[in-house]
């Protein structure tokens, strides 16, 4: 049975290393916000290797895996089940000839509730991964864990309030989306930080629900990654912020009971009018 008590870990680090060096690192991160009380730890996109979708390299599909008997799946399962928390686990998927930006969500007792695939993906420069992933046939994905009932979006989902909406109508109470974002090559003196913050904040307003983001450090090729790892509250203030360098965890403490009150008290979901809305399921013109 799940408690109340709502504690989101979130999880910032340079990930240029090996595959090898940088699950140790996001486990040592782990296991320190499991310490701290965390009961659902978010970590960075794709955080198994250097993020490659920077250029267009056929070699790169080489690590790609299926999810039956992916290595690093298996470990943060185990390490799921030894720490009791929630686990969120972003991975490069080969599922038959697809490929797919993927993440698997683990329950506190190591079991896998699930896979989400990427549904927005990229294509621009530094961001090319509309070269390696299909976009995702999942749908949007919520998952009743044991510490709550959770919706997971990967990075470009983030900036789309249709995906933030779906989340909230199929009953999660927090909204989740590990990261790779920094600096835009074609347009040095574009920082995107702030607006990328500002628009998962509105989908916390919109949807009356804390939302966390985990974004990795660091530069790595062309890319310089900007942290700025952060919880959010139902309201849409920041709870917790780690800065663009830091490397570390975070922790937020919500109460599930005082949400639910809240989220029913604003009347966003009461007043909502579906049937007005089909103009956002089409490409039509507006006349």
């Amino acid at each position: 049975m799940t408690s109340s008590s709502l504690s989101i870990g979130i999880v910032q680090c340079a990930l240029g290393g090996t595959r090898d060096e940088n699950v140790s690192r996001v486990e040592t991160l782990i296991r320190e916000a499991a310490n701290r009380g965390a009961q659902i730890v978010l970590t960075p996109e794709l955080f198994e290797g250097p993020y490659f979708p920077q250029t267009e390299d056929e070699r790169a599909f080489d690590l790609a895996a299926p999810l039956d008997g992916h290595p690093t799946v298996a470990r943060m399962r185990a390490l799921a089940a030894n720490l009791g928390v929630v686990l969120p686990i972003s991975f490069f998927e080969r599922a038959g000839q697809g490929y797919y930006n993927s993440l698997v969500t683990i329950d506190a007792d190591g079991t896998p509730l699930g896979v989400y695939r990427k549904s927005h993906i990229p294509d621009g420069p530094g961001y090319e991964e509309k070269f390696y992933f299909r976009p995702g046939d999942t749908g949007f994905k919520v998952w009743k864990t044991g510490h709550g009932s959770v919706g997971v979006g990967i990075c470009w989902d983030q900036w789309f309030p249709e995906a933030a909406r779906s989340m909230a109508l199929q009953g999660a109470e927090v909204l989740l989306y590990p990261t790779a974002i920094g600096t835009e090559p074609d347009a040095p003196d574009d920082d995107t930080r702030k607006p990328w913050q500002r628009v998962m904040i509105g989908h916390a307003v919109a949807n009356a629900m804390p939302v966390a983001a985990a974004n990795r450090i660091g530069t790595e090729g062309g890319l310089t990654f900007y942290g700025s790892s952060f919880v959010c509250d139902e309201r849409g203030d920041m709870t917790v912020e780690l800065d663009q360098e830091e490397e570390g965890v975070a922790i937020a403490v919500f109460d599930r009971e005082a949400l639910r009150r809240y989220r029913a008290n604003w009347g966003f979901f009461r007043d909502r009018r579906p049937e007005l809305y089909g103009r956002l399921t089409g490409d039509e013109p507006v006349d």
